[in-house]
């Protein structure tokens, strides 16, 4: 992989990468995949990007990581009652994972959620919110059918857990606006109200 720039003098990670938290995490946040200059950079999901960025300052907010920001492997970043990890776990051409990659990838998230056991679910993005899904169904958790249509804010209650929908906090969502600080800090705090659990 080329590397940016301003990322020259630094070694990318550059291999599939584990979620990021606390094993006795209450809430799980599930993504799309590795940015290619961040956590594929990084070595720690969703850090050093602008996805990140977004993301960590809302659980900062919300009481479940110890700073906001995330931009390296020794940042000192630490989270509390949550755990982040994503569909895909290798960076995808062009940041786009094909449903290919989120089913040869399955094993991965499957091995990591089998290890936790919260009581919320956060989606970001429909990619996730599908993975997640599979992932329950091929569990025997008894699913609604059809599946809940995926929107911001929705909400879907199952026998022992919640599930919450966010928008994927992009650079396509958010320089557009499709997707607002305050949106994303509603559905992390949320979550922390559900899983009792953050400030």
């Amino acid at each position: 992989m080329e590397k940016r720039a301003s990322f020259a003098d630094q070694e990318y990670w550059g291999r599939p990468v584990p979620g990021l938290g606390d094993p006795a995490a209450s809430i799980v946040v599930v993504g799309l995949a590795p940015a290619a200059h961040g956590a594929n950079r990084t070595g720690r999901m969703f850090t050093g990007d602008r996805s990140g960025d977004w993301l960590f300052r809302a659980m900062h907010r919300a009481g479940l990581a110890n700073q906001p920001t995330a931009t390296a492997a020794d940042d000192g970043l630490k989270l509390t009652g949550a755990f982040v990890t994503s569909a895909v776990h290798c960076a995808p051409p062009d940041n786009k994972p094909t449903p290919e990659e989120r089913d040869n990838c399955s094993g991965w998230l499957r091995a990591e959620l089998e290890l936790l056991e919260p009581s919320v679910y956060i989606c970001l993005g429909g990619f996730g919110y599908q993975a997640l899904w599979r992932h329950l169904a091929a569990e025997g958790v008894g699913l609604p059918r059809p599946r809940p249509k995926f929107g911001h804010g929705v909400e879907i209650e199952l026998e022992g857990f919640t599930i919450i929908c966010s928008y994927h906090p992009s650079q396509q969502n958010t320089f557009t606006g499709r997707l607002t600080e305050e949106m994303l800090d509603s559905v992390i705090q949320r979550a922390a109200e559900l899983a009792g659990s953050g400030t």
